[in-house]
Formats: structure tokens, sequence, C-alpha cells
């Protein structure tokens, strides 16, 4: 574990493996994918560089719900624009990102490649481990913030 005075960064805690695919790829097959690697998203791509994202909760809503054909690109599913992080900032700033935007999952980008992921399960995973120093400095943040 790191030690208190370490500010704790997205690459401590992201996940490395991503799964990209290309715009034009059918939903049914990103489905697939998705099902067999287990991961909850996949970033979607065009000419390489990252456009957007389908997560599960895209083809429950988006697919299932307004009975999108099963083959549908995954542009016309994903979510966009999208945000993205890099590796280096702070995991206490990404939580507030994401909780003011209603984010569930953000890519990491470091020059202009898909480096990892962080989701909101990895972030309250490592909040469940925080230290006592930890949380004080992130309590002082968030104070900081109300009355500034």
């Amino acid at each position: 574990m790191e030690s208190d005075t370490k500010t704790i960064c997205v690459r401590d805690i992201m996940t490395k493996n991503v799964i990209c695919v290309d715009a034009s790829v059918p939903a049914n097959q990103a489905a697939k994918m998705m099902e067999d690697t287990g991961v909850g998203s996949i970033i979607v791509t065009e000419k390489n560089t990252p456009v957007g994202i389908i997560t599960d909760r895209d083809f429950a809503i988006k697919v299932a719900a307004h009975a999108y054909p099963i083959d549908t690109p995954v542009k016309r599913i994903m979510s966009s624009p999208l945000y993205s992080i890099t590796p280096g900032e702070s995991v206490w700033m990404i939580a507030d990102f994401m909780a003011t935007r209603g984010i569930r999952k953000l890519p990491v980008i470091d020059d202009d490649k898909v480096v990892g992921i962080v989701t909101a399960t990895d972030i309250v995973n490592r909040f469940a481990h925080a230290t006592n120093d930890e949380m004080k400095r992130m309590y002082h943040h968030e104070l900081a913030k109300i009355y500034n």
C-alpha cells in the first residue's frame, strides 16, 4: 500500500487491459466480446482515436429498451463525447469528476493511446482501503471546495 504522504494516482488503481473496437462493429459482436472477456465496457474508436464508450448499461437501455437491431453499429449506441483522464491524475479528483457528471467508467489516455480504465468500483475499493491520513486529506479537500 502507498505511504500516507503519497498522492494516489489513477495509474495505481486502473485496469490496464482495455478492449477497443471500431465504431462500425455491430452491437451483437461487441456484446459477445464483453461476455467472452468479462468486461463491462468497451472503448469505441474511429481511425484508432477513442471517440466513445459502450457499456452494459448502454446495451440495456439503447438496444433492449429502444429495440435497436442487434447488428446496429456501436457508434449509434455508444456514450459520447468521451471523457478521459491521464495516468498521473489524483484518484480523489477523478472521483469528484465522476460523481458530478454521473460517470461510472473513464478511459485512461496517455500519448493519445488508451492505456487503462478506471471504474467507480475501482475508486470505492480504493476508498475502502484508505488510511486515516488519506481520509483526512480527502475530507479537508472536500471542505476546501465548499468554503472557497
